[in-house]
């Protein structure tokens, strides 16, 4: 850690505050030879905390850089390690509380930047998310703002975003734990002045949960890691080994088939099809979250429709 960066950060934490030039210096000093170094983590961290409401430029700045640290410093990037997600919930909770918009933007951020987070990471990050749209209050990083009792159009976009982010429990998809979230919610506000926006991510994360396809689980951290280092390995041994594996294609197997010409997954349009039909289990699950608060409210309806819509049958 630079001087340079210590001395900002000092008078930030002794000001209570700090400006886009500040921010400025900050960038320069921390992020001087590419990398956030753990104690300039430490200090961005610390200087948040202090913050009650953070400008724009430094609500840019802690996300990127914090978000940064958690995802991409250690290889292979993009995959959040146990030790990282550790520390960042443990920072996020030295005060019983995500603090400010800030830390649950990170936590979006965070999500959306990485290939794959450990189980402790989505958990929380569920959790936080649910405890902030039910009794949360304030604005948001990004325009709108929270209210108890209620889903707001901000509310509900921050929800989209990590349902479906890189690092979610289902990429680009939602799952079985993401879809009971949306009905908790769905109940604890159901008498709320909800936006527009909260129906239509309700029906469509329960309608994707339900109907939903995934063609690829993403890989672990640690798989990951094992294919780059053998990617990285310049051995004679492994460049014979592909060297073996080039030489294969176009050559019989024992069936007389040649590799990489016979398709050896089933279709991918029989995947999906399969992936849309809505199982015997799934409906029980699906009777069981309807019949939870003791009536077919509006929400519920307006996902039979849709459900009803692509071919299910209740």
């Amino acid at each position: 850690m630079s001087m340079h960066f210590s001395q900002i950060a000092e008078q930030a934490l002794a000001d209570g505050d700090i400006g886009a030039e500040d921010v400025l210096a900050l960038r320069r000093a921390g992020w001087a030879d590419g990398r956030i170094e753990p104690d300039e983590a430490e200090i961005i961290f610390a200087i948040n905390h202090r913050l009650d409401h953070p400008a724009v430029e430094w609500a840019d700045f802690f996300v990127e850089a914090i978000g940064e640290y958690i995802v991409n410093q250690v290889e292979p990037r993009g995959y959040v390690t146990e030790g990282n997600a550790e520390w960042l919930i443990a920072h996020i909770e030295h005060d019983g509380r995500l603090h400010a918009m800030t830390e649950l933007e990170l936590l979006v951020k965070v999500f959306e930047k990485a290939l794959g987070v450990p189980e402790a990471l989505r958990s929380y990050a569920l959790r936080q998310i649910e405890e902030t749209v039910v009794t949360g209050e304030g604005p948001t990083r990004c325009g709108g703002s929270l209210e108890k009792g209620n889903v707001t159009e901000a509310e509900a976009g921050i929800m989209r975003r990590i349902l479906f982010a890189s690092g979610s429990d289902r990429p680009a998809g939602v799952s079985r734990r993401e879809a009971e979230l949306l009905f908790r919610i769905k109940d604890e506000t159901l008498h709320g002045d909800n936006a527009p926006e909260w129906k239509r991510l309700f029906v469509q994360g329960v309608g994707n949960y339900l109907q939903g396809f995934s063609a690829q689980a993403p890989l672990s951290r640690d798989r990951a890691a094992q294919l780059e280092s053998f990617m990285n390995d310049r051995t004679s041994s492994v460049g014979n080994f592909m060297g073996k594996v080039v030489r294969s294609f176009g050559a019989a197997n024992r069936a007389g088939v040649v590799f990489g010409r016979k398709q050896v997954r089933p279709e991918l349009g029989t995947l999906v099809e399969a992936a849309r039909e809505v199982t015997h289990d799934e409906k029980a699950w699906l009777d069981e979250r309807i019949e939870a608060n003791g009536v077919i409210d509006e929400y519920d309806q307006a996902l039979l429709d849709f459900l009803g819509e692509e071919g299910f049958a209740g």
